[in-house]
């Protein structure tokens, strides 16, 4: 059986595929160094390598801040245990909450439990053998709760629910891309030993978010990012949109 951490990045690259139609026909396959090879025609192999974007410029947070995550992560777990009590599918879920709005602690039980509805009705009548996935924003969603997103594939063996941009925001997300991008520059020579005839680095974050109230789509655009992957992009999960890098 393969590791969660490749199931996920499973996941991740078949719902890139659906996302993506500029990427080429043909079987995916895993492997190491890079993360995938795809197949085509006429024995054409790309190598694609799938990462995702760290804030090393991390925004320190408050107390105030953690306990507010603490707050976040009880409900979700609350709310998967519920769900996967009565039903057998696995999903990949994610949850953007509000800065806005206050969520307390007396009401969060009540917040699990509306979750856990929220996401049993989004795939009760889903096909648990195909790959799908399903966003729900406001105002269908409880007030602290912006957006969810569900996706299912057969390929997953157990459910993730988790808190988007766990990792935390960035205070300068053009520096945390390029030093990403750095990174796996590091080991393309390693790729390049399997003699695959190009390859593709795709950089996936939750949500494309930062401290600065700057457009932050446009920012990334309009800079010029260097490397010797032939494409580079960056996936942004909780809205389906991708950023051509390169």
């Amino acid at each position: 059986m393969r590791s969660e951490k490749k199931q996920l990045e499973f996941l991740l690259i078949h719902y890139f595929r659906e996302c993506f139609n500029e990427l080429p026909k043909g079987k995916i396959v895993a492997s190491e160094s890079p993360d995938f090879i795809l197949k085509m025609r006429k024995k054409f192999k790309l190598g694609i390598e799938l990462t995702r974007l760290s804030p090393l410029n991390l925004k320190t947070l408050t107390l105030k801040e953690l306990e507010r995550n603490r707050l976040r992560d009880e409900i979700i777990n609350r709310a998967k245990n519920i769900f996967i009590q009565s039903s057998p599918i696995n999903l990949y879920v994610k949850f953007l909450f509000s800065d806005k709005v206050k969520i307390f602690p007396e009401s969060s039980l009540v917040l699990s439990a509306r979750l856990t509805n929220l996401v049993r009705n989004a795939v009760h009548d889903k096909n648990s053998n195909n790959f799908f996935r399903k966003s729900i924003s406001c105002p269908s969603l409880p007030k602290g709760v912006e957006e969810i997103l569900i996706i299912h594939d057969p390929i997953l063996k157990s459910s993730v629910w988790e808190r988007s941009n766990n990792l935390g925001v960035s205070e300068d997300i053009i520096e945390d891309i390029s030093a990403t991008i750095l990174k796996k520059e590091e080991k393309l020579n390693l790729y390049q030993k399997q003699l695959l005839n190009g390859y593709w680095l795709i950089i996936t974050t939750d949500r494309l978010r930062g401290t600065k109230n700057y457009n932050l789509q446009n920012k990334v655009l309009n800079h010029q990012f260097h490397s010797r992957f032939q494409q580079v992009f960056l996936f942004d999960l909780m809205r389906a949109n991708i950023l051509r890098l390169l």
